[in-house]
């Protein structure tokens, strides 16, 4: 029988954790992430979890004790939040170019200065091309469901990649909600033992990510995109194949709410989804055809899923918890690039909200779908960039 558990996001992080028998944590402290290590630091000390708990000295070296771990042959596990991600920079790469499948819960937080601890995707989407595969979660089940699913998916030898679980911060990571968590050993049948591309081991010593000629650099390069498009194709099977062994899926690459026959889909990530799904329900009871879709995978990014949603819709409104300075928001800018080489691309405008962990309410973003439905029905997109609520 599964347990229901009522906890907070950060907590849920810890049980999936210690569910995913993770042996090797490296924990330091950041708002909003810190409950996340300390409730781990609980199963440990408690015997709940059989795992070495390592007190690093910065998040750096977090990531680095992980990328030691791994490189070992354990399963590992960090959590992290805004400047520690961006602490982490260095090593994200090196985690990514050595092919080891180390899992880290991102609690989003916007990026200072000036000074925020609330939510956007500042932090983590500025560590899009680090070769990290990056998830992003809606509420409290999926950040349980996403941590047991990417450790299947890391470890799977068509991929050997590094994954980020990104949930907002207060929003998800202080908010508590209902989680089903299944028995241990239903997880570990889901799950099977840690598996890794490769291991450093004194009886058979090999030589690995050390320094490479230009003749072979960019094959390296070459086989990440490859273990990318890999996880795209196996992100879909293993939300589905976590579905029938304990009945909860999340949409795969994207979660899709009535966009069968939408005339304008709205397109968010993270938690916005929720608000967007209720803006859509009330718009319908007005007669407007809107629908919503949630990228549930930034990275890699859906561009045929993207496709298959563009065909019918006559119009697509992106609102990003993001803002890529000097362009626009990271989805605008993606959703354009994947549908650029279609003839009958329909409109696409781009919507700013939520920057600093500002609400957006279902009010606010039936506001963003009437103002795009006028720009739909009139054939144009005023301003391809709009920011949403901004004070005078």
């Amino acid at each position: 029988m599964a347990q229901m558990i009522i906890d907070t996001a950060n907590h849920i992080a810890g049980y999936a954790a210690k569910a995913a028998r993770v042996k090797v944590v490296a924990a330091y402290p950041i708002t909003p992430q810190t409950t996340v290590v300390e409730k781990i630091a609980d199963f440990v000390e408690s015997g709940e979890m059989d795992a070495e708990y390592i007190r690093v000295e910065s998040e750096h070296s977090a990531m680095v004790a992980c990328i030691a771990a791994a490189a070992a042959g354990v399963r590992t596990f960090t959590a992290t939040s805004a400047h520690g991600l961006a602490l982490m920079h260095e090593a994200l790469h090196w985690a990514a170019g050595s092919r080891l499948p180390v899992v880290m819960a991102v609690v989003n937080r916007a990026m200072g200065a000036p000074w925020s601890i609330w939510p956007d995707f500042s932090d983590s989407l500025s560590q899009r091309d680090t070769g990290w595969i990056q998830f992003y979660c809606a509420d409290n089940q999926e950040v349980f469901d996403t941590v047991i699913q990417a450790y299947k998916l890391c470890e799977d030898e068509r991929v050997f990649l590094p994954a980020m679980v990104c949930l907002e911060g207060f929003i998800l990571s202080h908010t508590y909600m209902p989680v089903k968590i299944p028995e241990q050993k239903e997880i570990d049948e889901f799950l099977p033992p840690y598996k890794c591309g490769w291991i450093l081991d004194v009886n058979h010593p090999l030589s690995h990510a050390n320094l490479v000629s230009p003749d072979w650099y960019m094959e390296f390069r070459y086989m990440i995109q490859e273990a990318m498009e890999n996880a795209k194709q196996l992100i879909p099977k293993i939300d589905k194949e976590y579905g029938k062994h304990f009945g909860i899926e999340h949409g795969g690459l994207i979660e899709k709410y009535k966009c069968d026959d939408a005339d304008l889909i709205l397109v968010t990530m993270g938690t916005m989804a929720s608000d967007a799904k209720i803006a859509v329900d009330s718009l319908r009871k007005e007669g407007l055809k809107v629908g919503s879709a949630r990228v549930r995978v930034f990275r890699p990014f859906p561009v045929e899923e993207m496709m298959k949603l563009a065909e019918k819709a006559q119009m697509l409104a992106t609102i990003d918890r993001h803002i890529s300075f000097g362009m626009e928001g990271f989805l605008a800018s993606e959703i354009k690039a994947s549908l650029f080489n279609r003839k009958d691309r329909p409109l696409l405008a781009g919507f700013i909200a939520g920057l600093g962990g500002r609400d957006v309410t279902s009010e606010a973003i039936k506001k963003i779908a009437k103002k795009s439905l006028k720009q739909m029905h009139a054939g144009k997109v005023e301003k391809e960039t709009e920011w949403v609520d901004l004070r005078e």
